[in-house]
């Protein structure tokens, strides 16, 4: 084999981890914990009062510290949902539920 064809067959990590459909699963959870790890960095204003759980079949689950916020949020979670999709460039948050402390 000659090195020209060995280097055409080389396939980096990352393209293989971006690219490969077997690890689209892999890539979408992924993008889950990034939500919950940036959630703070998209609203810094709600550190204190919401604490963001997890992310499950595109669904987010917030942790609201008492009711007359969480009834604010619900209102408000298309504008949540679209600023966190906004902050990533990929539709990956399509519902919010809210759950007391």
């Amino acid at each position: 084999m000659h090195k020209d064809e060995r280097n055409k067959k080389f396939v980096s990590l990352t393209e293989i981890l971006t690219e490969d459909k077997a690890f689209a699963n892999l890539r979408k959870t992924i993008l889950q914990n990034d939500v919950i790890s940036e959630f703070y960095n998209i609203f810094p204003h709600l550190k204190r009062t919401v604490k963001p759980l997890n992310v499950y079949k595109d669904t987010l689950y917030l942790e609201v510290e008492n009711s007359v916020l969480r009834n604010e949020l619900f209102l408000q979670k298309e504008l949540i949902s679209k600023k966190i999709n906004k902050h990533f460039n990929k539709n990956i948050i399509k519902h919010i539920k809210f759950k007391s402390f």
